[in-house]
């Protein structure tokens, strides 16, 4: 009680990962298209996050391995375990490295709204310096190797983030019943339904997944400080979920101009509201970018770690070389033309399609009693985990009739 932060940890890691640029684009044009018609969606989204996330919180403290080496334990056919474990190991390497890319774009964009100038050509190649910026300093936080400064540095930034896009919703004045309306009442627009899988997908990460199993274990041991764990999960996605519902309104609040991305609604806002709305809402990308830059190649090298039993130590050269190749990835795609537009929806696909995976896999190991013992899933955990299941294959194959339809 003397010191309240002490608890705050792995769960503001996991806000900070899926309040990256895709989820401030996604709600930036729900708010632009629908208004506060799609809030109820957000907080559909929070609630599935939040049952996904307590399962592998408590996987991570009541069994003590993370959820790609439970998935290589259990599974005993040697050909399956092969199976599952080159599946995940494809699907983290890839979609984190379409994550990445996507998560620097949109802090170039926060700081694109500040900085105008910011290209320079090598060889051919036109080379963002934002992106190079946000790379290396990514890349120093991974380099010390420390949890402890990793987890404050992204406390602190998600502090900015939260603190930008209140300050900024607010400054617009929304009517507060309308909001209400939109948050409680349920109502699909004509040409809502992508919106909604947009909103849903971008906040139900399936990297977070692994991610948060892994970091409880840095933070908490053992199933006595199980309490803690779930009060700063609760804490922190509630925080984060509020801070997409405030995205949508400051997107609701542009009433005319092309919005196509977050950028462009740090633009729509400065005649409206004055240039501080602007400089609120570059801060508060420019945040959601960095922080989860730097989560995306952490979790990826969590999982190679897990899945081939390499040393613990976040300093080890193999976990290093995980997180390495998927920020210079990031980087790479970042900073050598495509829009930044196109590179989120790419990393949304990827998403829609990694998530039911991920989620069957975790399903079924907190089902196991030699896994969790007393602490496995009771039957109302099941009969919601199910319900996301079926709701992240409607999102997957929904996806995929977009990118077919795109051809």
């Amino acid at each position: 009680m003397k010191n309240p932060l002490k608890n705050i940890g792995p769960g503001t890691l996991i806000a900070a990962a899926f309040i990256g640029p895709g989820t401030v684009t996604v709600c930036t044009l729900a708010g632009v298209d629908f208004g506060f018609t799609l809030l109820w969606a957000m907080v559909l989204s929070i609630i599935a996050t939040i049952v996904l996330q307590e399962m592998a919180v408590r996987l991570g403290i009541v069994h003590g391995k993370g959820l790609a080496e439970t998935v290589k334990h259990e599974i005993k056919s040697p050909v399956l375990r092969w199976i599952a474990i080159l599946l995940i190991l494809a699907a983290i390497l890839v979609g984190n490295a379409a994550y990445e890319a996507g998560n620097i774009s949109g802090g170039v964009l926060g700081l694109q709204t500040i900085f105008t100038e910011t290209t320079f050509s090598l060889g051919g190649l036109t080379i963002n310096l934002l992106s190079v910026l946000i790379g290396v300093i990514a890349f120093t936080l991974l380099f010390i190797g420390n949890y402890k400064i990793i987890e404050r540095v992204l406390v602190s930034l998600v502090i900015l983030m939260s603190l930008s896009f209140i300050i900024t919703a607010i400054m617009t004045k929304p009517d507060i019943l309308t909001v209400a309306k939109g948050l409680f009442i349920p109502t699909v627009p004509k040409e809502g339904w992508l919106t909604i899988i947009g909103l849903v997908g971008t906040t139900v990460v399936p990297y977070n997944l692994f991610l948060h199993a892994s970091l409880v274990k840095e933070k908490w041991k053992g199933v006595k400080e199980l309490k803690m764990a779930r009060n700063d999960l609760y804490i922190s996605i509630i925080l984060g979920g509020m801070v997409s519902i405030m995205i949508i309104i400051c997107g609701a609040a542009i009433t005319s101009g092309e919005v196509k991305s977050a950028a462009d609604l740090a633009r729509g806002l400065e005649p409206l509201y004055g240039a501080n709305a602007t400089y609120f809402l570059s801060a508060g990308l420019f945040a959601a970018g960095i922080t989860s830059a730097i989560t995306a190649p952490l979790a990826a090298a969590y999982v190679a770690r897990e899945l081939f039993g390499w040393d613990q130590s976040l300093k080890d050269v193999k976990f290093r070389m995980v997180w390495g190749v998927i920020l210079i990835l990031g980087v790479v795609l970042s900073s050598i033309g495509i829009k930044p537009i196109e590179i989120i929806q790419f990393a949304q696909v990827a998403n829609g399609l990694l998530l039911p995976i991920i989620a069957i896999f975790l399903l079924w190991v907190v089902n196991g009693t030699s896994v969790l013992g007393s602490h496995k899933n009771s039957l109302f955990q099941n009969i919601l985990g199910i319900l996301i299941v079926l709701m992240a294959i409607g999102l997957g194959i929904k996806s995929l009739i977009k990118v077919f339809a795109s051809f």
